[in-house]
């Protein structure tokens, strides 16, 4: 039996009422006129101001968020350390646009940092560039488009945001994960991490970019880097995911008239995320969380780990699934000793929402990712002969 088929450690932690409620929502997932009705009508509910929220938290909220709180949270995180898997908490709410909300999201973020600090079971911390900043401000400065004084001082209050962040997370010796988000934004981004790599990775990893390997060009950015990080002297700290914006990045280049940033199929992806791997591998001063549903991706990554000589704990070497999603890989993993970790989101129920929906619409158009999921479940039922 392959690691990643054993249904009794994958489920251990469900009940069969768990396990029961998690093939119907994959089963829902499956269908796409399902997923788009379902959005369409929350979408209108929460809009309306309909008593939904009960509904939405005892079926998809609570397959797939950790709760409402960081205490809310601490029940799942605890029962998942139990078995070895650690956990990512990651305030997901999104699309906010005053300068209020961003310093709400700064004082999430700090106070997420001091909870890892004091939780062994939670090994990093995270956030979105635009939970601090404006979305249209990264893409200015992406597009090279000159800023107005009050878009410049706009922007100082971002790099202040991200600065005492990361200093937090030194402070605190808790590496910190910056999420990727849309490539009309990005370099933006690129720069001001790479600018906090440069000035708080001097003696290890604690800030980590992320690498979305369905755009093309990323192999060749993680190249460029290594060889900036090699002439300042400082280490690279990637998560390395195949990435959660595609449709939207293919549309906007045909409505745009520039060519797509993402690759031309599945295979092109997933030869671009294992070339990743494999460079950061090879390569001494880098940390890798790799963030994948894609068990042959991780089958590689063991293997690389043993050629190269690295043990199952190493500090530098993390995989990474998102809460409710691969369990059969996550606790596995777990099992045979690899820092195994679950992206674990929380927020209130309305604001998380955005998240929820792009879950459930990425499982549809992921070809496969449902259908294993809800076999593994189909497998497990009959296991325990429900």
């Amino acid at each position: 039996m392959k690691l990643f088929d054993n249904t009794e450690i994958a489920f251990s932690l469900k009940s069969d009422s768990e396990l029961e409620r998690a093939y119907f929502l994959f089963k829902m997932i499956q269908s796409q006129p399902m997923v788009r009705i379902g959005t369409a009508v929350t979408n209108f509910a929460l809009k309306a101001h309909l008593p939904v929220e009960g509904l939405i938290r005892s079926t998809v909220f609570d397959h797939f968020c950790g709760g409402v709180t960081e205490e809310d949270c601490i029940p799942n995180i605890e029962r998942m350390h139990g078995r070895g898997v650690f956990s990512v908490l990651d305030y997901s709410v999104e699309g906010k646009e005053t300068e209020e909300q961003f310093e709400y999201a700064l004082k999430k973020t700090l106070d997420s940092i001091e909870f890892a600090k004091e939780k062994k079971a939670v090994p990093f911390a995270v956030f979105k560039p635009t939970g601090v900043g404006r979305f249209g401000l990264y893409q200015k400065i992406t597009e090279k488009e000159a800023l107005t004084n009050e878009e410049k001082s706009e922007w100082v209050l971002v790099m202040d945001r991200f600065d005492q962040i990361c200093k937090k997370a030194v402070a605190c010796d808790v590496p910190i994960l910056i999420d990727a988000e849309e490539s009309w934004m990005q370099d933006a981004a690129d720069n001001l991490i790479e600018a906090m790599m440069e000035k708080y990775n001097k003696d290890k990893v604690i800030v980590f970019n992320t690498l979305q390997m369905y755009r093309h060009d990323r192999m060749e950015y993680l190249k460029g880097l290594h060889q900036r990080a090699h002439q300042k002297g400082y280490y690279i700290g990637m998560k390395v995911v195949r990435g959660a914006y595609m449709e939207k990045e293919r549309e906007r280049a045909a409505e745009k008239g520039y060519p797509s940033p993402i690759c031309k199929d599945k295979q092109a992806t997933d030869d671009n995320y294992n070339k990743a791997i494999r460079y950061m591998m090879e390569h001494a001063k880098m940390a890798l969380f790799a963030g994948t549903h894609n068990e042959e991706s991780s089958y590689l990554l063991m293997d690389l780990a043993k050629q190269h000589k690295i043990s199952n704990n190493d500090h530098r070497l993390w995989f990474g699934q998102l809460y409710g999603m691969s369990d059969h890989m996550s606790f596995n993993l777990a099992k045979e000793g690899y820092n195994s970790a679950k992206y674990l989101p929380f927020g209130p129920v309305r604001d998380v929402m955005p998240y929820l929906i792009r879950r459930a619409e990425e499982n549809t158009s992921v070809a496969g990712q449902t259908s294993r999921e809800l076999n593994l479940i189909k497998q497990e039922r009959k296991r325990r002969k429900l």
